[in-house]
């Protein structure tokens, strides 16, 4: 099976366990974190109308299904980070970006022995929503994450399959 195969399988797996999960409640915040299309788009694309690079879909789409069980087990936070932030809405049947207060949540945890990072975002006191998740060497300068970041794409996903299948 070639890498866009792969790809393909991962996206569609990971598509199929993302629609079965209507929401999770988080002890944190107190409340339901919802899934919704917004946070699927993220993971696979950077911003609006801009793909994410194939290595690095593949790694977020693949640590997808841990996601529900990190904010269901989640009592403290890790990281908040609050901004303004230009939001896509659709107002009269047209989309406009509006600037508008957003809240990052960040959750880690280790799951199956892979630290991972969980975004919830929270747009001006409405519904928070899964926004991403980021496997941690993505975000630490760790001598082992940083071989697997700079390897290729084909080294990478061998290291994930033994890290899964083991």
């Amino acid at each position: 099976m070639n890498n866009i195969e792969l790809l393909e399988k991962i996206k569609k797996e990971a598509e199929e366990n993302y629609g079965k999960v209507d929401s999770v409640v988080c002890p944190y915040l107190k409340t339901q974190v919802k899934f919704n299309a917004k946070g699927l788009d993220h993971i696979k694309m950077k911003s609006w109308n801009k793909s994410r690079l194939a290595s690095d879909q593949y790694l977020r789409l693949k640590f997808l299904k841990l996601v529900p069980d990190v904010l269901k087990d989640s009592g403290t936070l890790q990281e908040i980070k609050e901004a303004k932030n230009f939001e896509r809405v659709k107002n009269v049947g047209r989309w406009q970006s509006i600037m508008k207060p957003v809240v990052y949540y960040g959750f880690v945890a280790i799951m199956k022995g892979i630290k991972i990072k969980v975004i919830v975002k929270r747009i001006e006191n409405g519904q928070p929503y899964f926004w991403s998740v980021i496997p941690f060497w993505k975000s630490q300068k760790d001598a082992m994450c940083q071989t697997i970041k700079k390897s290729s794409m084909k080294e990478t996903l061998n290291t994930i399959r033994k890290l899964f299948l083991s």
